[in-house]
């Protein structure tokens, strides 16, 4: 929750090739204050059932700059190991996805609140600032 000192982040991830939400992705959350300042690692958390990370540590006062680090490959290589297994003549030499990790960097006032989605499939993803 978002005080008058410190904003919030909160996010979700929709596999968009299966139209379905990314559940078990790992989500690491960072913040810095300044632009130039050193990462603090924050905490983390994975996606449950509806793609969303329910409990993301709070930002700390003075936060600038936010990074939500997910871990996406994890996810991609169970979803083709299970589609291999219902059907074995269907396997690709290729990798499970393009892009192992989707690092999201963005800046935050106090007092707001940061909904951010990740939009995601194989070989693409995209963001935006939700609600």
């Amino acid at each position: 929750m978002s005080t008058s000192t410190t904003a919030s982040v909160s996010t979700h991830i929709l596999d968009t090739s299966a139209g379905r939400p990314a559940e078990g992705v790992a989500v690491r959350l960072a913040a810095r204050q300044g632009r130039e300042a050193d990462w603090q690692a924050l905490g983390g958390s994975a996606t449950d059932a509806d793609g969303r990370c329910k409990d993301l540590p709070a930002l700390p006062e003075g936060t600038t700059h936010v990074r939500l680090d997910f871990a996406v490959e994890p996810y991609f290589e169970k979803k083709q190991a299970d589609a291999q297994q219902d059907a074995p003549a269907n396997r690709d030499s290729g990798p499970a996805v393009f892009f192992p990790e989707v690092a999201i960097t963005f800046a935050v006032v106090p007092g707001e609140h940061y909904h951010v989605p990740l939009l995601l499939n194989p070989f693409g993803y995209s963001v935006y600032r939700g609600s």
